[in-house]
């Protein structure tokens, strides 16, 4: 069954497209590794979004800048902290989250600067993860997933269930939440309403300071 809840145009990251229907016109938004800056273009243009972007890649925030977009190169993680308290109502963390090392304190962190957060994740509890090591007894590799695990820049193991008990614990409350079947690029996927921690391929929410 297709999501109802996507509104951008398919030209964008599935997961995109759900994160873009989820931010209000007008609002100032913050996207932390924009990469070529799909979502920003988006949110400004058809949604007038004061946006801003920071990526480590010099190439993509070149990119970015030709597309008329405003964007720091840099490591999102120290330029945060410079932020002073809600100056975003929304900020973006997306298929980023199990590559950080300190997850906990950059949440916080963001919670401090954004009313709200949006977060995307892949789920590793997803089924062909978890058939993958009881068959054949190795690391994961799928197309969510697609590195070894002695090239993987993903350093942390996150499915959607440890996730809502992580936010648990530091007492934060999800406001909105879905999960996804797609595949890593693809432009096109649906939602999954049932079993969803073996089912899904990615996680996405949106949380608040409680």
């Amino acid at each position: 069954m297709m999501s109802s809840v996507v509104d951008p145009p398919e030209q964008m990251r599935f997961d995109l497209q759900v994160i873009a229907s989820w931010v209000e016109p007008g609002s100032r938004v913050l996207d932390l590794g924009c990469a070529n800056g799909d979502l920003l273009a988006y949110l400004k243009q058809e949604k007038q979004v004061q946006g801003t972007g920071i990526d480590f890649s010099e190439a993509k925030v070149a990119r970015c800048i030709e597309r008329g977009l405003t964007v720091l190169q840099g490591d999102f993680r120290q330029e945060v902290s410079d932020y002073p308290v809600n100056r975003f109502d929304t900020v973006i963390l997306s298929q980023t989250l199990q590559q950080i090392r300190d997850p906990k304190e950059l949440l916080v962190d963001l919670l401090r600067i954004g009313k709200r957060v949006i977060v995307s994740f892949p789920n590793f509890a997803h089924w062909s993860c978890r058939l993958q090591i009881l068959w054949f007894g190795t690391a994961p590799v799928t197309d969510q997933l697609p590195y070894e695990w002695y090239n993987t820049p993903n350093i942390r193991v996150i499915s959607i269930r440890d996730f809502k008990r992580f936010l648990h614990t530091i007492g934060v409350r999800i406001v909105k939440e879905v999960a996804i079947n797609t595949h890593h690029h693809d432009f096109k996927g649906n939602s999954v309403r049932y079993f969803k921690n073996i089912r899904a391929t990615y996680g996405i929410m949106m949380v608040e300071q409680v």
